[in-house]
């Protein structure tokens, strides 16, 4: 992992900017989530409806703290657990975490990654968005050229590195009654 490219991300970030990096199976567009105009560029890159709610990573559980409450969870072991890695869990937002985020949900997808690119980068921003690189109805990029090829221009920034293992994008799970959403 080349330390320039995630300080140049990380630089980009902060002024607002969107950027595209790896993450455990596929490349993610990602941002500062309390900026709210770079959440909206996010989603018009996409074209994913505002409605749907987005996915934050972070480097540790304390960083979700902000936004997620943990504290209406029975079994928090089993989400404990899981993390670091790759299984996105939907828990119960709190009440001033910004609807662009949430979109109709009460709940709010997050995951402590294991990717250490994407640790790197939330250490020092904190959680950022999370969403795969890929406008509606397309396949993932798993690579930096097919990013390019989908946004041309229209991202800040893409991190010139690999996926690290998985095939599959993050499992996701309710995190109230354990319902596996989406498999990965």
């Amino acid at each position: 992992m080349n330390k320039l490219h995630v300080q140049k991300a990380i630089h980009i970030c902060e002024a607002g900017g969107v950027i595209a990096y790896p993450t455990e199976a596929v490349f993610g567009l990602g941002c500062i989530p309390t900026y709210e105009h770079s959440v909206r560029r996010i989603l018009r890159l996409k074209r994913r409806s505002i409605r749907k709610g987005l996915i934050l990573v972070a480097a540790n559980i304390a960083q979700l703290d902000e936004f997620v409450d943990f504290s209406k969870i029975k079994n928090l072991r089993v989400i404990y657990d899981s993390w670091p890695g790759p299984v996105t869990w939907l828990i119960p937002a709190k009440q001033m975490t910004p609807s662009w985020l949430t979109g109709i949900h009460k709940t709010l997808g997050v995951r402590v990654s294991s990717n250490q690119l994407v640790k790197s980068l939330c250490e020092e921003l904190g959680p950022i968005v999370s969403t795969s690189a890929n406008p509606k109805n397309a396949c993932p990029a798993k690579s930096s050229w097919r990013v390019r090829s989908y946004f041309h221009r229209g991202i800040d920034y893409v991190i010139p590195a690999s996926i690290t293992n998985n095939s599959n994008p993050s499992e996701i799970r309710d995190a109230q009654n354990g319902n596996i959403l989406r498999s990965g």
